[in-house]
């Protein structure tokens, strides 16, 4: 397994999260194959529309951790993009590879397919919080590509956002049992 260059993130928010698809994110002695991302550029539905304390990580970084809190209560795992101007790509779901029996038991449940398919639920599975915020990828988070060939991307609009849902900027490998399963009108 190769890692993922630094340069990597400074491509186009969009490119990157197409890109991400079918590689190996490794945190806290797990691996996962990433099967769903939704990118984040400036745009009305992205939290650097403004630039805040919160999305300064946006602005000023590429290649780096960016983990929220949503809803007060799940934590949300990004990396940064572009070098230029803000951007980062949302992990929404990932494939697990390895042990499958602690990610239960963190997840509290049995079900495989139920146990990384959503953003809250992969940090709750892999261990990711705050703590992680602001990192540089390498470090805790790593990632990888193995050479996996995804075969087909699905594009969609975003998934929880009431603005810029024109932009089809969540991209998923198609068939895939771990992609989160949202509804779109």
């Amino acid at each position: 397994m190769e890692s993922l260059p630094q340069s990597f993130f400074t491509q186009d928010t969009l490119k990157v999260a197409q890109e991400l698809l079918g590689k190996i994110i490794s945190v806290k002695g797990f691996l996962a194959r990433i099967v769903e991302t939704e990118a984040y550029g400036q745009d009305p539905a992205s939290h650097a529309f403004k630039r805040t304390e919160r999305s300064n990580l946006m602005y000023a970084t590429y290649g780096h951790v960016y983990v929220y809190l949503i809803y007060g209560m799940y934590n949300c795992l990004n990396f940064t993009t572009e070098d230029e101007k803000p951007g980062a790509v949302l992990i929404r779901a990932v494939e697990p590879l390895n042990n499958i029996e602690q990610l239960k038991l963190n997840r509290k449940t049995t079900k495989i397919t139920n146990l990384c398919s959503g953003p809250g639920k992969l940090c709750q599975a892999l261990g990711i919080n705050k703590n992680l915020n602001g990192l540089p990828l390498g470090k805790e988070v790593k990632l990888f590509d193995d050479g996996f060939v995804v075969k087909k991307i699905g594009q969609s609009s975003r998934v929880g956002i009431k603005d810029a849902l024109e932009l089809q900027w969540r991209v998923y490998i198609e068939g895939n049992e771990f992609v989160s399963k949202v509804k779109h009108v």
